[in-house]
């Protein structure tokens, strides 16, 4: 690593707790690896004192910050810009601090878009299914409308007030045809059977519960493309009974790693070093 002195260029991780977050390490070892002049800590902040410590970010200097839990809205309501796109998704993840000025922004989705957008599967002018309509599918359905619109967005939720929300967002934001249906096995497989793409967004597969799916293995085909949201396990059993019907699985580690490239160009200007960025998460996953 650089040496640290009063040149260092420091970027942050806000959150509470942050003992756990894999960011220090995801970043610093970016840093160092295109030699650059930069620094990334973690800071535990109370909820309640976001702002003040955005303050701080501004009177400090400090490039850039990572959001976490459980900050991304009180953060977004003390930054001095919000993207468009993060406004539509109803909080931020990043920022950039531009002489002073904060700029708020949502990597999680554009960190879902890139790792379709690596696999061949762009998903604008597509036939897209999200399957659920919490926090990850708010931020994949309301980065792909905005984004890349596929001609039709089909949303499948079971929290109706949250499903509603969620595509008024989405319609009012963005430029694709955005429906919400009610989750169930008769809506699924008719929507999967017309879809190109599926973005599974709800925790089902996640460990401790790996032989779960919320997609039953006969509404997969060969040709569709499934993203997985969960990265723990990294291959889900929903991943598993898409490769084995001839479909193109894509892990949620891509997502994970995704949205870490994008801070890290937002904040440097550089491109990601994605390969020694992916290397640090696979060691700790």
């Amino acid at each position: 690593m650089p040496a640290i002195d009063a040149k260092t260029i420091v970027c942050a991780l806000f959150g509470h707790p942050v003992g756990h977050s894999l960011s220090p390490a995801i970043h610093n070892a970016a840093f160092e690896a295109l030699d650059l002049p930069y620094v990334y800590v973690a800071h535990d902040v109370q909820p309640g004192q976001v702002g003040k410590a955005l303050d701080g970010v501004r009177a400090m200097g400090y490039r850039g910050l990572s959001v976490t839990i459980p900050h991304k809205v009180e953060a977004m309501q003390n930054v001095d810009h919000v993207d468009p796109t993060a406004m539509g998704i109803g909080c931020i993840n990043t920022v950039v601090n531009e002489n002073g000025k904060l700029l708020g922004y949502n990597s999680d989705g554009l960190g879902a878009l890139n790792a379709l957008r690596d696999a061949g599967a762009d998903p604008e002018g597509k036939r897209v299914v999200v399957l659920g309509s919490g926090g990850a599918a708010r931020a994949i359905a309301v980065t792909l409308s905005c984004e890349a619109p596929p001609e039709q967005l089909s949303i499948l939720g079971v929290a109706q007030d949250e499903l509603e929300q969620l595509v008024a967002d989405a319609n009012e934001r963005g430029k694709a045809n955005v429906v919400g249906l009610a989750l169930n096995d008769d809506t699924m497989k008719r929507e999967i059977a017309q879809a190109d793409i599926v973005m599974h967004c709800s925790p089902i597969g996640m460990h401790p519960k790996e032989d779960s799916s919320l997609v039953p293995p006969d509404f997969l085909r060969k040709g569709l493309v499934v993203f997985d949201a969960v990265y723990n396990p990294r291959r889900t059993k929903l991943l598993k009974d898409t490769a084995a019907a001839g479909g193109t699985p894509i892990e949620g580690i891509e997502m994970f790693c995704g949205q870490a490239f994008v801070q890290f160009e937002l904040w440097t200007g550089k491109k990601a070093p994605r390969d020694v960025m992916r290397k640090v998460v696979e060691a700790n996953l």
